[in-house]
């Protein structure tokens, strides 16, 4: 087993945090504070070739793996976790029409969506269908070579700047379920705003309640075969993003930690010197390290065909309660500073709190990481 990226994994860590380091670490604060996205920086990720990262070459991406994802959002979420999550949740939208829509539906909209000309966003969730999808309420009847959509959607990142929400609706019976839900491309002009929240975290980019009234999509915008989205969804594994953002998160938490307790002085040494704090850190740093291997293990089992439900359940539990727990425990040894606005720890623990509800609760990831451990008997 190697543990060792290889030189194309090096040179993309390399370039993608140079990136963040200059680019968006500058303006994460003033972002969080304003509640506004930095301008232009996802065109910037799309000219790097990262909005087309894991879509294959033929449509204009760069036909990279999981791994090469994770290594990315990671990076990007180290400098501010709102830049990779739009990016991961319109890559993910990207890959679904890859795997599942048509080859017209393909040729038309991938290109411009690897070069982030053309925008994705994802309507699944609703006011009561959160975890659970079967009280799905949104509705989609066939009209012709036409599909008439009725409900609403919660939870839409990328909303303001999409062109299209990739949406899922019952297209048949509660007794056929979960085949009875398909997805549509549906133009984003076609949704009202009902609410738009305001948040603990994340408070750059914004994810609204939309509704969809007697909207009309013609049947070419179907992806996937009828009745069969939920199913098809199960098997795309971009969910690893949400892991590789709590590393990042985490990471980034760790390292301001050694920088402030190394210079911070207290009772005439360096607080870093003090055993108790310099096991803390330590710990910190295994906990981090645990949770990159777990996450990068789920998205190498993927990247060679692997069924890596199980290993995608225990990376995202491990990672987002580990950026929790280090971030926390980076504020504590900030002292009274950590608490304020002028550090950013606050700010990665406000941000890290929002990945154990993300991508389906923990609870619910725990389940599935259950079943599993239970099914290898």
């Amino acid at each position: 087993m190697r543990f060792e990226p290889t030189d194309v994994q090096r040179a993309l860590r390399e370039e993608v945090r140079s990136f963040a380091a200059e680019e968006i670490a500058p303006i994460a604060a003033e972002c969080d504070r304003t509640g506004e996205f930095p301008d232009g920086v996802l065109d910037d990720l799309g000219e790097m070739g990262l909005t087309g990262l894991t879509l294959p070459e033929e449509y204009g991406g760069e036909g990279a793996g999981l791994v090469e994802l994770v290594i990315a959002i990671e990076e990007l979420s180290t400098a501010m976790m709102p830049v990779a999550s739009a990016l991961a949740l319109h890559l993910g939208v990207a890959t679904v029409v890859e795997r599942f829509g048509t080859d017209g539906l393909k040729d038309e909209l991938l290109a411009e969506m690897a070069s982030y000309d053309t925008v994705g966003a994802l309507g699944y969730s609703e006011d009561d269908a959160g975890s659970d999808k079967s009280r799905m309420e949104t509705t989609a009847e066939h009209d012709g070579d036409e599909w008439v959509i009725d409900g609403h959607k919660r939870w839409v990142t990328n909303f303001f700047d999409a062109d299209y929400v990739l949406t899922y609706a019952k297209t048949g019976p509660d007794a056929d379920a979960p085949r009875n839900v398909s997805a549509f491309l549906v133009p984003s002009d076609e949704f009202e705003v009902d609410h738009v929240w305001d948040t603990l975290g994340a408070r750059a980019l914004k994810s609204p309640r939309v509704t969809l009234s007697n909207v009309r999509v013609p049947d070419e915008r179907r992806v996937g075969e009828v009745g069969s989205a939920a199913i098809e969804r199960g098997t795309v594994y971009n969910g690893v993003n949400v892991p590789a953002r709590a590393v990042g998160i985490a990471r980034a938490a760790l390292e301001d930690t050694i920088e402030y307790t190394a210079d911070r002085e207290q009772f005439g040494r360096s607080v870093g010197d003090f055993q108790g704090v310099r096991w803390r850190v330590a710990e910190m740093a295994g906990n981090v390290d645990v949770a990159r291997l777990l996450t990068l293990r789920a998205a190498d089992l993927a990247d060679r065909g692997g069924d890596s439900k199980r290993e995608l359940a225990m990376a995202k539990i491990d990672a987002t309660e580990t950026a929790v727990e280090v971030t926390n425990e980076a504020l504590q040894l900030h002292g009274g500073v950590g608490y304020t606005a002028s550090k950013d720890i606050e700010r990665y623990l406000r941000d890290a709190r929002l990945l154990t509800i993300a991508g389906g609760p923990n609870e619910l990831h725990r389940n599935t990481l259950a079943d599993a451990v239970y099914g290898e008997k």
